[in-house]
């Protein structure tokens, strides 16, 4: 009686080999594919998330600032806050234990997609003041920037009169009369704004940012 012998090959086949690559490699690019994603949306919100902190820190200082502006009792007759173009300049009681009250110039600037601040020494000088007001609307202060926010791509500003009880676009609110305008001084009659409202619009975000000030609340 004669058996027969059959022999089977181990291992895997060419075609077996190539489908089983397929395989690992449609799982890898699902895989790459689903990393990427994740990556993505971490980026993104983190993006968000630096620019709501940068917009928060923003506004906490401004809102700051505006309710130190000075009062007219403090400087009558004198222009304390201007808003014109992308640029707010202001002057605020600064407080110190201790000390009596000083008077500090503040700067806001937009400009090339960056929201910045500047201030000036503070002093009781009303010379000096002066001075450091002009020098700061002409932009050509010594004061060190600090950067608040990045990819702002639209910043507006209007400002309440009292006198017109009304809201006026920055910049056509300032006095009629060029000697007042250029730099405030005793005497001249000053329109007095109470009310300050921000539009910022940052990149990537469907809606603006809005936000009102009250001058001199605190």
């Amino acid at each position: 009686m004669h058996h027969k012998s059959t022999h089977q090959s181990a291992g895997f086949t060419l075609i077996e080999l190539l489908v089983a690559i397929a395989i690992l490699a449609i799982i890898a690019v699902m895989g790459w594919s689903g990393l990427d994603s994740i990556i993505r949306a971490r980026q993104t919100l983190n993006q968000e998330l630096e620019q709501s902190r940068g917009a928060q820190i923003s506004f906490v200082q401004l809102e700051n600032d505006c309710a130190h502006v000075v009062s007219d009792a403090q400087l009558p007759r004198r222009e304390s806050i201007r808003a014109f173009d992308t640029q707010l300049i202001l002057i605020r009681n600064v407080y110190e234990d201790g000390r009596a009250p000083q008077l500090q110039v503040v700067a806001y600037k937009m400009q090339e997609g960056i929201f910045s601040r500047r201030e000036s020494i503070a002093t009781r000088d009303l010379k000096l003041i002066d001075v450091m007001w002009q020098s700061a609307i002409n932009g050509n202060d010594n004061m060190p920037v600090v950067k608040l926010q990045t990819d702002v791509t639209v910043f507006q500003m209007r400002t309440w009169n009292n006198d017109e009880n009304n809201w006026r676009v920055a910049g056509t609110d300032i006095a009629s009369d060029p000697t007042v305008a250029a730099s405030p001084k005793p005497g001249k009659l000053v329109p007095r704004k109470t009310g300050l409202e921000v539009t910022m619009q940052l990149r990537g975000q469907q809606n603006p940012l809005l936000k009102i000030f009250l001058l001199g609340a605190a």
